[in-house]
């Protein structure tokens, strides 16, 4: 039996005549593979034909896929009766937040009670979602956030194919995105780091706080393959799951931070800040961008929403450093609302994986260009020509 196969990852069509086999254009494996005509889907077992024609039909794939992690809920918020925080208790975190979920969900709440101001009266114009990333030109000022660890949701994707979709999805839409880092990633095997150079150096690696020989290692490969910057996980000290599998993480201080700053020549980006003391601190070590997030509430209970200390955050090191900002964004409204608060660009992680699982790099793109859509029409109707023009004055 022959069938027509589409890879979900570089939309590479060809007959097979085994579906164990994977794409002869890019290597994806055979997980990565959708049939092309109702034939295929009857010889073999196919979840699904041809590659999705739209987001809907990509977040009901992910949510089918992600079954017993994440239901792809039309608001995504960790309440406790969400598939994703029933399974925290004794159990692996999947996609839910730490504990109660009470920090996942402060994030949500924190952006949905900001109101935006309509500002109608005016000249008619086309609003410029473009924007500029540490000299990278983008599209929209949205970015993959350091996402990793997928191909244990139910097996349905590889890592790398993970990785690879996510890289290429955002760069079709005319992004970046940042790559992560988990327990079954080593300086020898990193699927992070492999996609990325895959991809021409297209993506930027964001390690956990491992020690700093370790580190020095991974950043060395990281300028090797061509990333345009690179970064720690500093709230990654928290993980239980890293030291158990024999890769202990650390906290970083000041001194720490400034060793890995000077030891590279790539612009440097500190992720998990949440209090003005720790974004002053990482300034102090030359760190060029600050990452606002408390890693989608899945490391600390209790915490505040990251659009809560936001403000706070950008009073302290605006034009100090770079500001990225995430946590609880899912639509461009939520995108406008960051930047208003003092975010320079804004990074999305749990969509992402929706979009890959659902639909390869053809879900992350589809994802990123709603983003874009939605951020554009809140643009019009706040009376922001251009990424600069948006701040404070469109909240209510």
């Amino acid at each position: 039996m022959t069938a027509n196969t589409i890879c979900t990852i570089c939309s590479n069509k060809e007959v097979k005549d085994n579906i164990d086999d994977s794409c002869s254009r890019c290597g994806a494996d055979k997980k990565s593979l959708v049939p092309e005509d109702n034939e295929s889907v009857k010889s073999f077992d196919f979840d699904f034909f041809d590659l999705p024609e739209n987001l809907e039909e990509v977040r009901t794939r992910a949510r089918l896929k992600l079954k017993g992690y994440c239901a792809v809920y039309p608001y995504c918020d960790g309440n406790p009766d969400r598939i994703c925080q029933r399974e925290t208790y004794g159990k692996p975190i999947g996609l839910g937040g730490a504990g109660s979920g009470a920090s996942f969900t402060a994030n949500v709440e924190s952006i949905q009670k900001l109101k935006l101001n309509t500002r109608l009266v005016g000249e008619h114009f086309e609003p410029d979602t473009g924007t500029s990333f540490l000299g990278i030109d983008l599209s929209l000022p949205v970015m993959g956030s350091s996402t990793a660890g997928i191909s244990k949701y139910n097996d349905t994707i590889t890592e790398l194919d993970f990785c690879r979709a996510a890289l290429k999805g955002c760069k079709e839409s005319g992004t970046i995105t940042f790559r992560g880092d988990t327990w079954f990633y080593t300086p020898e095997d990193n699927p992070a780091l492999d996609a990325i150079e895959m991809e021409g150096g297209y993506g930027i690696p964001i390690f956990k706080p491992r020690a700093q020989d370790v580190l020095k290692k991974l950043i060395e490969r990281s300028e090797k393959i061509n990333c345009p910057a690179v970064g720690v996980d500093l709230d990654g000290c928290g993980s239980t799951i890293m030291a158990k599998h024999g890769q202990p993480v650390f906290r970083k201080s000041v001194k720490d931070l400034r060793e890995l700053v000077e030891f590279t020549s790539l612009p440097f980006i500190a992720k998990g800040i949440m209090t003005p003391e720790d974004a002053e601190a990482c300034v102090e070590a030359g760190v060029k961008v600050v990452a606002v997030s408390n890693h989608g509430g899945r490391v600390l209970d209790h915490t505040p929403g990251v659009a809560e200390v936001l403000p706070l955050i950008s009073k302290k090191i605006k034009n100090k450093a770079i500001i990225t900002a995430d946590g609880g964004v899912r639509t461009g409204y939520d995108v406008i609302k960051m930047l208003a608060l003092g975010a320079d660009a804004v990074l999305i992680g749990r969509d992402v994986i929706r979009g890959a699982v659902g639909g390869g790099t053809t879900g992350v793109r589809m994802q990123m260009e709603r983003l874009k859509q939605t951020l554009r029409q809140a643009m019009m109707m706040t009376q922001c020509r251009d990424i600069k023009e948006i701040n404070e004055t469109i909240l209510f």
